[in-house]
């Protein structure tokens, strides 16, 4: 199930700043440090993606982090502040349970997660994540899961035989002429 690229130059994208970590190179001479950042950034209503990135200095870091994003958008649907269906997914040692919210709820979630819903356009949301609270798995799990929402329609279609599809049709077209 692979999804068409999303092009991010036509995108007024927001950004956030997860997570940004020290990591160090132990070579002849001593330490070397680096910094690795870990950054969402979503257009606020439907679209998201997560980016790693590894530079000597934090600002340089985090601009990578930006571009490998962009280039790893994924679409998922929105029913109006909220998500569609309640959805599990596990990535990793990290499990993640999201469920839709009445209007008005908030986003009830945990840090990682959170960012991700923030950058993404979800209002009301009451998300857990379980097992590792690792901040790069619990991201990937969040986005994982909000790519595998389905909007109800083509849902519907599914679980409708062919025939019952056609006589709604039909209905449809009966109830149009007797408005017109």
């Amino acid at each position: 199930m692979r999804q068409e690229r999303i092009n991010a130059s036509e995108l007024n994208l927001k950004d956030k700043v997860v997570y940004i970590n020290r990591v160090a190179k132990v070579v002849k001479g001593g330490r070397r440090f680096s910094f690795s950042a870990l950054v969402v950034v979503g257009n606020e209503s439907g679209i998201v993606g997560v980016g790693k990135g590894k530079a000597a200095e934090v600002p340089d870091a985090i601009r990578k982090a930006i571009d490998k994003a962009k280039k790893n958008l994924v679409s998922f649907p929105l029913k109006e502040t909220t998500i569609p269906h309640r959805i599990e997914y596990k990535y990793g040692a990290t499990k993640i349970v999201i469920n839709p919210a009445p209007k008005g709820t908030g986003i009830i979630a945990g840090g990682p997660a959170r960012a991700v819903f923030e950058v993404a356009g979800v209002q009301d949301i009451v998300a857990k994540v379980l097992g590792s609270h690792n901040p790069f798995n619990s991201v990937k799990a969040t986005i994982g899961a909000l790519s595998r929402l389905k909007e109800p329609t083509s849902v519907a279609k599914l679980r409708t035989k062919p025939s019952e599809i056609e006589a709604t049709e039909e209905n449809q077209t009966v109830e149009e002429e007797k408005v017109s």
